[in-house]
């Protein structure tokens, strides 16, 4: 019986069992159901995670709810978060489930533009960006309170249909809390969500007109920083006789041919090689050599993977390896 017009407590462990009985449902629907799970009692640990965290803290309006929120994401309430350009939506599990609908403004063109200014020079690849291995004065700039990345408190609109008219409720400092848990996983979400190209934080490189060796060894580096995040080889083509066979690919390395080892790429193969390894999604990608949200798109694919020669063989590389030895090469990365 409720009080007050309020729905009655509902215990953690039921909340639970009733959420993933719901949320497979959704999923039978063909809805892509994206929850967030914490490990242990630390919500974010890189450094775009705990900067969006750090930053919502300091929200004045916000201090009243953030403990709930921050409890009810542990416990594994936030049964579906997505984020889109502009948008975050969501379905947590309270009472009863509440659907989530939080709307970020776009960042400022002129403030991009001065955020770009600012750290020109400064970042010379996309893993150094994405990884947040940056140096002081720009994290500085990037996470500045009112000129940086992370949306002020007017730029945020909230909803969410639970009966709670208060500003913030716990549903959704739980899913504010959520999106932090995700940038660790996807880290260039940020800059979807705020309508920007993180690509165009990356140093200049500059092209000479002629085919000098110093312009094709910097033009494959570009390609290379490019590749291991996204998981492509940029402007390169592949012979057509290695193309379609997705067994024994031939890739030429110091005049000798070397054949693949005998994998079949699909999404079955990453799942397990991910399972085996006690990886999520960011510790694999990283192994790898691309993107968390990459390797999330793999798995849900039953088709064989149509790879690039280079991913390919990152794959290859570590199909033998033990679990000890996967994290080591992990940590060596």
């Amino acid at each position: 019986m409720s009080y007050g017009g309020w729905p009655p407590y509902v215990p953690v462990a039921q909340r639970r069992a009733k959420a993933l009985k719901k949320m497979a449902k959704l999923k039978k629907k063909g809805k892509d159901i994206q929850p967030i799970l914490i490990e242990g009692k630390t919500i974010a640990k890189t450094f775009w995670g705990k900067g969006w965290c750090k930053h919502l803290e300091q929200f004045s309006d916000y201090s009243n709810r953030l403990p709930r929120g921050r409890t009810y994401v542990r416990n594994g309430s936030v049964c579906h978060l997505k984020i889109h350009k502009g948008k975050i939506e969501a379905i947590v599990s309270g009472s009863e489930f509440y659907n989530i609908t939080i709307k970020i403004q776009s960042l400022a063109d002129k403030k991009w533009k001065k955020i770009q200014q600012q750290c020109s020079g400064q970042i010379g690849t996309m893993l150094e960006l994405l990884q947040g291995k940056l140096s002081d004065r720009v994290m500085d700039v990037v996470t500045h309170p009112t000129e940086g990345l992370f949306p002020l408190s007017d730029e945020i609109k909230l909803d969410c249909n639970c009966p709670d008219w208060a500003l913030l409720c716990k549903h959704l400092a739980a899913v504010l809390y959520g999106v932090g848990a995700r940038l660790d996983e996807d880290p260039e979400l940020l800059f979807l969500l705020r309508g920007v190209d993180h690509t165009d934080l990356i140093t200049d490189i500059k092209i000479p007109t002629t085919r000098s060796k110093e312009h094709h060894t910097r033009r494959r580096q570009l390609k290379g920083d490019l590749g291991n995040v996204f998981g492509i080889d940029l402007d390169e083509t592949i012979p057509e006789n290695t193309r379609d066979n997705p067994v024994k690919k031939a890739v030429k390395k110091k005049g000798r041919t070397v054949k693949h080892k005998n994998i079949r790429p699909t999404g079955k193969t990453i799942i397990r090689l991910r399972k085996r390894f006690a990886m999520n999604y960011s510790q694999f990608a990283q192994l790898v050599g691309v993107s968390s949200t990459t390797i999330s798109n793999w798995e849900k694919k039953s088709e064989r993977l149509n790879l690039k020669s280079q991913t390919l063989q990152a794959l290859v590389s570590i199909v033998d390896l033990t679990k000890a030895q996967a994290w080591e090469k992990l940590n060596n990365r």
